[in-house]
């Protein structure tokens, strides 16, 4: 079935402005949701995935916004999965296709621990995770840290060398030794982990380059 998908984008573009003016999440904006569209349309493209899914899951992905500090951080994904589908019938979408986009928007989350069933799923998640990688991935930690106002590390134990486990719900530089450093391991789709890879990589040295300044 043909879509045209240019019809569509305005709607998805449109709600998510909405939502992301409501959150006045610096981390989760709308220049993340379209860096997230762009990076999945790019990766359906090189990965042969079908956009008609995947364009308006990585629109949508994050469609009621929680935060990441918020209790219900495990559920979000389902619940923004939930949401989209009376999003999408409202907008008479194709509803072939709304089975797949509620998985890949489910599957996305990095807490929820959703196994990904689908090709398009996997480059959904990839898509997200690649954005918390790199200089943007660095940048949005820290504008998170302003937003709900945590310290940026542990002055005791700052890189978890000492026994400490990581808990980045007290601090930033925790979240990427609980994810950011893990993400590229768990890469679904040969083009998002070499995508990931090189973006971990500057991650790395940002991280060296830290260590050696509080040290």
């Amino acid at each position: 079935m043909n879509i045209n998908l240019t019809k569509f984008e305005p709607l998805f573009k449109e709600h998510m402005t909405k939502v992301c003016d409501e959150a006045k999440d610096p981390s989760h904006d709308l220049s993340h949701v379209l860096r997230v569209v762009n990076i999945a349309k790019n990766l359906c493209t090189l990965e042969n995935g079908n956009p008609y899914v995947v364009v308006p899951a990585a629109y949508l992905h994050d469609a009621v916004f929680i935060s990441k500090n918020d209790s219900r951080r495990s559920q979000a994904s389902t619940i923004s999965a939930d949401f989209t589908m009376k999003l999408l019938s409202d907008w008479n979408y194709p509803e072939e296709f709304h089975k797949e986009i509620h998985h890949a928007i489910r599957a996305h989350s990095f807490s929820a621990k959703v196994a990904t069933e689908t090709l398009e799923a996997k480059i959904v998640q990839d898509a997200d995770r690649i954005d918390a990688l790199g200089a943007v991935g660095i940048c949005r930690s820290m504008a998170f840290t302003g937003f709900v106002k945590r310290p940026m590390y542990n002055i005791d134990d700052p890189f978890c060398k000492n026994g400490r486990l990581p808990d980045d719900y007290t601090n930033t530089l925790d979240h990427y030794f609980i994810k950011l450093l893990k993400v590229a391991d768990l890469a679904q789709t040969k083009s998002g982990k070499k995508e990931c890879l090189k973006r971990l990589d500057f991650v790395k040295g940002f991280l060296n380059q830290l260590e050696s300044e509080i040290s």
